[in-house]
C-alpha cells in the first residue's frame, strides 16, 4: 500500500533535522505554551462529560500549515465513522473520476425502421446518474418522438448493466431497508425531488373532506410501480398519525393512522424495490404522454446491443456539482453510486469492491495509513466501517493540496449558515458563536455513533483539520460536545491575553432528531 509523507510527517522529519542541527542541549521538547495547555484542558473537560462516561472518543486537531498536532486524544483507536466515511468516498471521486464527471442516460433503438415504426426493442440505458428526475425522463420520451419514432413492436428494456445487480450495501441492517437513506442502488433509478435522493417515491396523504372515509393516497412521482393499502382514517378533530411503511421484498406500502379533516398532508420518502423497474415504468409513462406506444413489455436488466441507434440522449449535473447535494444533505445514494462508478471506470466492474479498492489506493497515496482502517461501504451506514480520527486528519491536511479542494470544501457542511445547501447537516449548530461560517465539516450519525471531522480556522487566522469521533455512548445525541470542541478551536489563540476565550461558550442544542440520524435524513427537513 501507498504512503506519502504528510504534514505531520514532515513535522516530524523538521523536528528531528533541527535537533540534530542544534545539538544535544536542545534534545529535551519545548513545554507547551499556555495557550496550548489551555485548549487541552479545555478539550478534557467537553470530553469528561457524564454522557461520554463509558463511551470511546477520539479527538485529533493538527495545524494544516505546520504539522504540529495541538491535541491527540486516542487519535490511533479504530472508530465507528458513520457519515464521516463519505470524506473518503467524495474525494478519491473528485479525483479519480474528476470534478467534471458526468453520467449519462441513453435511449436506443435494435431492429429496422420503417417511418415512424421500430421493428425491435426500445432500450433505456442507466448510466448511474443519480439526479434523475421524472422531468427528465419525460424530456428524454420527448426526444424519442422528436425523432419520428411513434411504435416499438418490441419491449422496452430497462438496461442497467453498468453496474452490479447487488442492490444493498455490505453490513446494512434490515430495519433501514424502507427508510429512504438506504435506498436500493442501480445503475438506473429515479429521484423524487431536487434532494436526488435516488431510488425513493414521496408518499402523500391527504384528508378526505368528510371523516370516515380513507385519506387521500398520491405519490411524488406519479407511478404504477408501487401500490397503496389504505388503512388510515380521516377524523372530525385529533392528532395526525398517519405512518407509512412498504412491505419487505414488493412495493405495497401501507398507510395506518388517522389525519383530521382540514389538516395538512402527511408525507414520507419511501424506498423503492428494485429501482430499475421504478424508472422503466416512469419511462413508460412519459412514452405515452408523448404518443409513443411500445407493444412489447417491460424487461429488466439485459444489456443494449452495441449497435443500437442512440435516439435520446440526457448528461447529468457535472461532479462537482453534485458534490453540494452529496455533502450538504449527507447522501448516503450518492455515496454508493459513486463507489460502484469509480469501480466501474477505474477497472471495468461496477461493484462496491472495485470501487473501495481504488478509494483505498486514492487515500492510501494521499497520506492515510489504509493497514489501520476498514472501509466497507461509501455512505458509513455499515457498522464494519473503523477509521481512525488521526488518519482523517491525515487525510483533511492532504487534500488542501489538490487542484480541486476549493470545490469539495465549499460543498462540506458549513455550521450555522442557515441557507440548507450552504449549512447542509451543520445548518441549525454553533449558531452566534465564533465557529459560525467558519467550520466547514462532514457531520456522522448511527445509534450510539456520532462523528464531526473537517475545518475550522482558529483565532490567529490558521486552518486547523481536525476529527472528532465518538462511539458507544446511551444518550441520544451527544452532538453539542462536538460543537464545543469546534468553538473553542475556533476561540483558539497564542496571542496571550486572548486566550481566556477558550472557556466554550454553550453550544445551542441542535434540532431534535430520532437517535442514530442525521438530520437531512429526516423528512420534513430537520436541520
Amino acid at each position: 500500500m501507498h504512503r506519502r509523507l504528510f504534514p505531520r510527517a514532515l513535522a516530524l522529519v523538521a523536528v528531528i533535522a533541527a535537533t540534530a542541527t542544534a545539538g544535544a542541549s536542545t534534545a529535551t521538547a519545548e513545554a507547551p505554551t499556555p495557550a496550548a495547555t489551555q485548549l487541552h484542558a479545555t478539550i478534557d473537560a467537553i470530553l469528561a462529560d457524564s454522557r461520554l462516561a463509558g463511551a470511546q472518543a477520539g479527538v485529533v486537531v493538527v495545524d494544516t500549515t505546520t504539522g504540529e498536532t495541538l491535541y491527540d486524544r486516542n487519535g490511533e483507536r479504530r472508530l465507528v465513522p458513520a457519515s464521516n466515511t463519505k470524506l473518503l468516498t467524495s474525494t478519491a471521486a473528485l479525483e479519480l473520476l474528476g470534478p467534471g464527471h458526468r453520467f449519462t442516460t441513453d435511449v436506443k433503438a435494435d431492429g429496422q425502421r420503417h417511418a415512424g415504426l421500430v421493428s425491435g426493442d426500445l432500450y433505456l440505458r442507466g448510466g448511474g446518474d443519480p439526479t434523475m428526475l421524472a422531468a427528465d425522463y419525460d424530456a428524454l420520451a420527448a426526444q424519442v418522438a422528436a425523432d419520428g419514432v411513434r411504435v416499438v413492436t418490441g419491449n422496452l428494456v430497462a438496461d442497467d448493466t453498468r453496474y452490479d445487480n447487488t442492490r444493498l450495501g455490505p453490513d446494512w441492517t434490515w430495519d433501514d431497508e424502507s427508510y429512504y437513506y438506504a435506498a436500493q442502488v442501480s445503475a438506473l433509478t429515479v429521484a423524487p425531488d431536487t434532494d436526488y435522493d435516488a431510488g425513493n417515491v414521496i408518499v402523500h396523504a391527504a384528508p378526505a373532506a368528510d371523516a370516515g372515509s380513507p385519506p387521500v393516497i398520491t405519490m411524488t412521482p406519479p407511478n404504477g410501480y408501487l401500490h397503496i393499502d389504505n388503512r388510515a382514517e380521516t377524523v372530525a378533530d385529533g392528532k395526525t398519525t398517519i405512518s407509512f411503511e412498504r412491505v419487505h421484498g414488493g412495493n405495497t406500502i401501507v398507510v395506518t393512522g388517522q389525519i383530521a379533516v382540514g389538516d395538512a398532508e402527511a408525507s414520507d420518502w419511501m424506498t423503492v424495490w428494485e429501482p430499475t423497474g421504478y424508472a422503466a415504468d416512469v419511462f413508460r409513462a412519459a412514452l405515452r404522454r408523448h404518443d409513443v406506444r411500445v407493444l412489447g413489455r417491460t424487461v429488466l436488466g439485459q444489456a443494449t446491443p452495441a449497435d443500437a441507434t442512440t435516439v435520446a440522449h440526457h448528461d447529468s449535473m457535472t461532479l462537482a456539482e453534485l458534490m453540494v447535494p452529496f455533502l450538504k444533505l449527507s447522501n448516503n445514494g450518492h455515496a454508493e453510486v459513486l463507489t460502484k462508478e469509480i469501480g466501474r471506470v477505474l477497472s471495468g466492474s461496477g461493484t462496491w469492491s472495485a470501487g473501495l479498492s481504488a478509494i483505498s489506493e486514492y487515500v492510501a497515496d494521499a497520506g492515510m495509513d489504509t493497514g489501520t482502517l476498514r472501509q466497507r461501504d461509501g455512505s458509513g451506514l455499515s457498522r464494519r466501517n473503523l477509521i481512525p480520527p488521526a488518519a482523517f486528519v491525515d487525510l483533511l491536511a492532504a487534500v488542501r493540496a489538490e487542484p480541486w479542494f476549493d470545490t469539495w470544501y465549499a460543498a462540506l457542511p458549513i455550521a450555522g449558515n442557515a441557507e440548507r445547501f450552504v449549512g447542509g447537516t451543520l445548518r441549525s449548530r454553533m449558531r452566534g458563536t465564533p465557529a459560525a461560517n467558519n467550520v466547514h465539516a462532514k457531520t456522522g450519525s448511527l445509534t450510539g455513533v456520532s462523528g464531526l471531522s473537517g475545518y475550522v480556522t482558529d483565532a490567529d487566522g490558521r486552518v486547523l483539520a481536525f476529527s472528532i469521533v465518538l462511539n458507544n455512548y446511551l444518550t441520544s445525541s451527544v452532538k453539542s460536545l462536538e460543537d464545543q470542541i469546534a468553538i473553542a478551536l475556533a476561540s483558539y489563540t497564542e496571542k496571550g491575553a486572548g486566550t481566556a476565550r477558550l472557556a466554550p461558550r454553550t453550544a445551542p442544542e441542535t434540532p431534535r432528531v430520532p437517535d442514530g440520524l442525521e438530520c437531512s435524513w429526516v423528512k420534513p427537513i430537520a436541520c
